[in-house]
């Protein structure tokens, strides 16, 4: 560069690749040093600049459940006898059914580039074009060709294959090269699906792990009003709106973008594993056979729930154990949430309730509150939160006895204590928090 800077004009030998960066650098054919651009595997000699060009491509096949390691040993030997160099590789690709092995993404991953699949139709496409082509591939896949026919379909008409298929005990793998490889245009990715849970409504309280699967997303699927809530974090993507009360449709949808190997997030407010979206796309995976969906990555991101909000406005009343419980009778039984109010009650657990008051549903949390002043004291302190990180929030503090169910909805959280929960004045303000028992613990004791 400093060459460049002050005058100096470099010779220059492309042996692969077309790069189109080169333009503004003046040129000498008896320059004082060389610029080589190849995906060879060569040293440089002394005043050469070698510049390895993104030209291949390593198309790959394997059997189910292939070690990586043994993947991973013939690409690596495959490329050193042909003196390729592993930096030119600019995809590792394969047949979508594929989209799932290990060994494929373990691959991908140690060479710092995509991976990429195609389906048998595409693939057979290639089939002029092989040089090992092979029926019984074809019955296996409905392709007469894998490695190599990936790596031509990736590379595209101008391509040509310059390793053919090499084989060990239980994968295959080919090198093709190619102008100007963008991966966006090869085949398509493994299909990917961010549970996410937001918090309770504003930024603030979004864990940065749920921002980058937003951020890294193609579409966002969920509740029309929790994704107005995202705001300019989702500006320019895909929005997939459902209403209140379509939550398998949600998650169906979810998948299914996934499956066409989008990059998904399903979007919950809170935590998406408590009372939200999580468990119901695990269960249709389990329960529904769609060879798509059982190809896609998933990974689950946790969000600060509406219990642990409420418990923090209001100081720390889940200090001791606690369980959560919802009132809404419309997927459990009314008989069996009663049932398990009375063992949270009996066993003096902290307790929150979801979903406790709707429109039309009023007598749960009343028939709630009557268990739970059967096996706590009349003071026991009762969170009531309201709206919680969004416009109109509000937390009271009241005894268990003063409850009443006028001021609670859908968008409330109720935390009752625990028999040892306490109310206390601090800071021109009410507070409750339950006891662990360092201080009894430590009554007597000095030194401390």
């Amino acid at each position: 560069m400093a060459d460049i800077l002050a005058g100096g004009k470099p010779s220059l030998i492309i042996e692969s690749g077309e790069p189109d960066w080169l333009s503004p650098i003046p040129l000498d054919h008896d320059g004082t040093w060389m610029i080589r651009i190849s995906d060879r595997s060569i040293t440089p000699n002394p005043n050469e600049l070698l510049i390895h060009p993104p030209s291949l491509v390593v198309g790959v096949g394997c059997e189910r459940d292939c070690a990586p390691d043994e993947l991973r040993e013939l690409v690596v030997e495959t490329l050193a006898d042909a003196r390729l160099a592993p930096q030119s590789v600019r995809a590792i690709v394969s047949i979508d059914v594929k989209a799932d092995e290990p060994a494929v993404h373990t691959l991908a991953e140690g060479l710092g580039v995509p991976a990429r699949f195609f389906n048998a139709a595409e693939l057979e496409a290639e089939s002029p074009r092989l040089e090992n082509p092979s029926d019984i591939v074809f019955r296996e896949v409905g392709a007469h060709g894998v490695s190599e026919a990936a790596a031509l379909a990736a590379t595209g008409p101008k391509g040509m294959l310059i390793v053919a298929k090499r084989k060990s005990r239980r994968a295959t793998c080919a090198v093709a090269r190619g102008p100007h490889i963008d991966v966006r245009q090869i085949g398509r990715s493994r299909g990917h699906l961010s549970i996410v849970g937001t918090g309770p409504g504003d930024k603030a309280h979004r864990t940065p792990a749920t921002d980058t699967a937003i951020a890294r997303a193609q579409d966002i699927v969920g509740y029309g009003p929790y994704l107005d809530l995202l705001g300019p974090s989702i500006a320019g993507k895909t929005r997939h709106d459902f209403g209140l009360g379509a939550e398998i449709d949600r998650c169906r949808h979810a998948l299914n973008l996934a499956g066409q190997g989008r990059d998904i997030a399903l979007v919950s407010s809170g935590d998406p594993g408590v009372f939200a979206m999580a468990t119901l796309v695990f269960e249709l995976l389990d329960q529904e056979a769609h060879p798509d969906w059982q190809r896609i990555s998933i990974d689950v991101h946790p969000g600060v729930s509406a219990m642990q909000l409420a418990a923090a406005r209001a100081g720390a009343p889940l200090g001791h154990d606690f369980c959560a419980i919802s009132l809404s009778d419309l997927l459990t039984p009314w008989p069996t949430i009663q049932e398990r109010l009375r063992a949270a009650a009996e066993a003096d657990f902290v307790t929150a309730f979801y979903n406790p008051r709707s429109r039309k549903r009023h007598h749960q949390i009343e028939t709630a509150r009557d268990i739970f002043l059967a096996h706590r004291p009349v003071d026991t302190p009762v969170i009531i939160a309201r709206n919680l990180a969004r416009e109109g929030e509000s937390v009271e503090i009241m005894p268990l006895s003063e409850l009443q169910v006028e001021s609670i909805d859908m968008l409330t959280v109720v935390i009752i204590g625990n028999s040892q929960s306490r109310q206390m004045a601090l800071v021109g303000r009410s507070w409750a928090y339950t006891p662990r028992g360092y201080v009894q613990k430590n009554i007597g004791k000095t030194g401390s």
